[in-house]
């Protein structure tokens, strides 16, 4: 029986790793698949590990996988590359697979660069890994298989496009390869952190979103019951008291929604929910937000994208500022943490339009900001209208973080410092409010998250602390208010008091 090792690249970027370590749905869900149908299969989260690929070539030489999977993002891409590299090094007879929304649109540049790659998996990819290692242990032919892309002499072959999987209920997950110790969500110290997907997809087109391209701007979802009992499967099995709800768009259908959320509230599993939406739903939920709390949605993320109407009307968000203003307040009415996002560096960005940007989202008041550089996925919609100013070409910077994009008038040196801008000017702001919270949970809540943020490496730079010292403006607050030093429930309290003794 062929087995398969499944492996994510060592790539690591900021943002998302200040506050987890966070489970690689896609590979458990493939893994799953190739699991239930008996074949021996592997994960290796060399992402989440921190390892490098000294250890990734050490695993593959202890599993002696047949084949050997990789899913890629653009930014992840560089590094998935050179894995499928090591593992045809390691044994040239290792089959190599690459996945992911990067690798399924850019399946021809992928087979064309990149010899050791033998196989590209487009779109879903649990029947069609299934499907590859059956014809494997047959000794059979691939290009039946659907979803599919390879090379075939001098020319690469795709096969017929892959149909979604149409029910989505009670899907084998594999749970236990996971090495659970490793995922943590850090704002909630010494939590167990898991995901479920309860669907897959969003109708709405972004130019500059992957998913509506990669989804074709179709939604399918779970059942409610299904969705529960994933939850409660990873509670009672796994130890899991934190679950991200990983899915663009969880809640279009209102009625399934609220039930999702009434048996949440009937099995107390005292498990809490991360997840994001639209402000649109929010708004339409205004009556049963109480239910999101009781629930234990604790967090939730509104991509409010940008501060003009213009701007979200260029990028087709189906947006108004308004509607994201209504939103992040009544979240906060109803004790639920926010977060969003403001995206930099349009082709037509000015230093004054970036100010601009930034006071909304000081206006908008979520409980945590970023400020995001525009990133052309070479297969998004708005590629195209941005190719002309796109002056850095290494996949890694493609990360929401590293400008790659040139405004007209502006210089990438430029933009990021706007960007730092935006994160010193809402974060010293944040940091006061902050000391003035009455709700317990919220107040060690946040001042966790702050604490991760002083401590890790981009947020020190995009807060000013590169160089390891206190923000005078932090400093200031710290020295005068006495919450900052004697009601401080969190290991935040410590690094300030160093910082401030030093």
């Amino acid at each position: 029986m062929p087995g398969i090792l499944y492996i994510t690249p060592a790539y690591h970027a900021g943002v998302v790793e200040v506050a987890g370590k966070w489970v690689p749905l896609y590979l458990v869900a493939l893994a799953g698949a190739t699991q239930a149908a008996g074949y021996p299969s592997t994960i290796y989260d060399a992402m989440t590990k921190g390892v490098g690929l000294e250890e990734i070539e050490a695993r593959i030489r202890a599993v002696k996988p047949d084949v050997v999977a990789v899913s890629m993002i653009t930014a992840t891409t560089p590094d998935g590359i050179k894995i499928v590299e090591s593992a045809k090094a390691i044994d040239p007879e290792i089959v190599t697979v690459a996945g992911g929304i990067h690798a399924s649109f850019m399946y021809e540049d992928l087979l064309t660069r990149v010899p050791a790659l033998d196989l590209v998996a487009i779109g879903e990819g649990e029947q069609t890994l299934v499907e590859l290692l059956d014809a494997l242990a047959a000794g059979s032919d691939r290009c039946a298989i659907k979803g599919l892309a390879y090379r075939d002499g001098g020319r690469i072959v795709c096969t017929l496009p892959r149909p979604y999987l149409q029910d989505l209920d009670d899907r084998p997950m594999a749970w236990n390869l996971l090495d659970w110790e490793d995922y943590t969500y850090f704002i909630l110290p010494g939590s167990r952190l898991g995901a479920v997907a309860t669907s897959r997809g969003c109708p709405f087109g972004c130019t500059f979103c992957s998913q509506q391209k990669f989804w074709r701007r179709t939604w399918r979802c779970q059942s409610a019951a299904s969705v529960v009992r994933e939850v409660e499967e990873l509670h009672r099995d796994y130890g899991v008291d934190v679950v991200l709800f990983t899915d663009d768009y969880p809640t279009p259908d209102r009625q399934r929604w609220e039930r999702i959320l009434d048996l949440l509230i009937e099995k107390e599993l005292d498990v809490k929910i991360l997840m994001e939406t639209r402000a649109a739903d929010i708004i339409r939920d205004q009556d049963i937000l109480w239910k999101y709390h009781k629930a234990g949605i604790i967090h939730i993320y509104v991509g409010t994208e940008a501060a003009s109407q213009t701007t979200l009307d260029l990028i087709r968000k189906e947006l108004t500022v308004d509607e994201s203003t209504q939103a992040l307040r009544l979240c906060r009415e109803h004790g639920i943490i926010t977060e969003t996002s403001m995206i930099l560096g349009f082709p037509d960005e000015t230093r004054e339009s970036i100010d601009r940007t930034i006071e909304q989202a000081l206006v908008y008041n979520p409980d945590f900001a970023h400020f995001l550089a525009i990133t052309p996925w070479p297969y998004a919609d708005i590629y195209k209208e941005l190719e002309p100013y796109i002056v850095e070409h290494d996949y890694r910077k493609y990360n929401l973080v590293d400008p790659v994009v040139k405004p007209k008038t502006m210089s990438l040196e430029e933009v990021d410092q706007a960007i730092l801008d935006g994160y010193r000017r809402f974060y010293m702001g944040k940091f006061k409010e902050m000391l003035d919270e009455r709700d317990d949970f919220k107040r060690t809540y946040m001042f966790n998250a702050i604490n991760r943020m002083m401590n890790h490496s981009f947020i020190r730079k995009k807060i000013g602390m590169d160089g390891g010292k206190m923000p005078e403006e932090i400093r200031h607050i710290v020295e005068s208010d006495p919450l900052a030093q004697d009601a401080l429930v969190c290991p935040f309290s410590r690094t300030l008091t160093k910082a401030v003794n030093s």
